[in-house]
């Protein structure tokens, strides 16, 4: 029988913990006091990822082959000195996101970086090869820009696991590209979003998207959140169509779960504005949808509902199943066993958690 577990990354360390009867309890911890700012685990070899940010010395990758009890760092993907930013050499400032590739790519992993650098690995992580048709894409110099950074990051890869070389991945800021030939060729999927933000709102490129994410039993229908609201598209990114609450909470945010199932049901943790990033009202709450957007239902109980200034990072929110969890900005990590229902604390003072995903082994 296998066991199901959750990966915390945190401002100090990678968090580990497992199910047992019924319970999430605390396994250990790796890399204590340093940034790990994304982990995952990779199905196809039992292999766990972690980007681990140094601060002063930099960006590292590392690989466990036995549930994170040891750790292997392996060499720093680069980027070329043919890449440029403004005329300047680009430089590696962040390993945003691991994405392992499809099932019948055992070896193939993708990592997207900060400023806006996209490497593939087809040997399992020993070597990388910085893919150029996108960094080369005529988007890039004019719409490509920093946000929350002060440069653009590729934060979501998405493979169809019906299809892996079709590809779909977001920038930010630049917005959502797809290639479906495996990343040798990219195009722009952004048709329907409006960014209030640019001269031309509905502008092909220089988009925000802070997540996406795709429904893996019907992976052409997929959930955004971008800067400017909530979108969903049912053919693939060609068309997006904005599902957002008008006079409800789920309006602005960073993450969004699909369930693995149901393409009609997604949640998201909203926060108040771009403008003011804090918990809505100043309580916590979770919003799930089940009829693909039209309608959003908020779930509070178990989370704090006064003086709660809580917010929850793009990568901090995954779903299993029945099973969600989320962490937040201020070290607090929440769990749910009933689709979002219902939510108990597994406590109070973590470091801010920068991502949070289940796993099973």
């Amino acid at each position: 029988m296998s066991n199901r577990h959750l990966l915390v990354g945190t401002r100090k360390g990678l968090l580990h913990f497992t199910l047992r009867d019924g319970s999430w309890q605390y396994d250990h911890l790796s890399f204590e006091g340093i940034q790990v700012p994304y982990a995952c685990f990779d199905a196809r070899n039992n292999t766990l990822w972690a980007s681990v940010d140094h601060g002063h010395w930099g960006q590292k990758l590392h690989r466990s082959r036995d549930q994170g009890k040891t750790w292997q760092e392996l060499e720093t993907p680069k980027y070329p000195e043919t890449a440029k930013r403004k005329d300047e050499p680009a430089a590696l400032d962040l390993i945003w996101v691991i994405e392992p590739g499809g099932v019948d790519e055992p070896n193939r992993l993708y990592l997207g970086t900060n400023p806006g650098g996209l490497f593939v690995s087809d040997d399992g992580g020993d070597s990388f090869v910085f893919n150029e048709p996108l960094w080369q894409h005529p988007s890039r110099e004019e719409f490509w820009f920093g946000a929350g950074k002060d440069t653009p990051g590729i934060c979501s890869i998405v493979v169809n696991p019906q299809n892996p070389k079709h590809l779909t991945l977001a920038v930010s800021v630049g917005g959502i590209y797809t290639s479906l030939d495996g990343g040798l060729s990219w195009e722009g999927r952004n048709q329907g979003i409006q960014s209030e933000f640019l001269p031309n709102p509905a502008a092909e490129y220089g988009h925000d998207p802070h997540f996406i994410t795709q429904c893996p039993a019907l992976p052409e229908v997929l959930w955004q959140q971008n800067h400017c609201g909530i979108y969903r598209s049912t053919d693939a990114g060609l068309q997006w169509h904005e599902v957002s609450e008008k006079d409800g909470v789920a309006r602005f945010g960073w993450p969004i779960c699909a369930c693995e199932t149901n393409p009609e049901v997604a949640w998201v943790v909203p926060a108040r504005s771009d403008m003011s990033r804090v918990a809505v009202d100043q309580s916590l709450c979770v919003a799930r949808t089940e009829d693909g957007g039209k309608s959003w239902q908020s779930f509070r109980k178990g989370l704090p509902q006064s003086l709660c200034f809580d917010i929850v990072y793009r990568h901090a929110f995954d779903n299993t199943y029945e099973h969600l969890a989320f962490g937040s900005t201020t070290g607090n990590l929440f769990t749910s066993a009933d689709g979002g229902e219902s939510w108990a604390s597994l406590g109070h003072y973590f470091p801010p958690v920068y991502a949070v995903r289940f796993y099973q082994s």
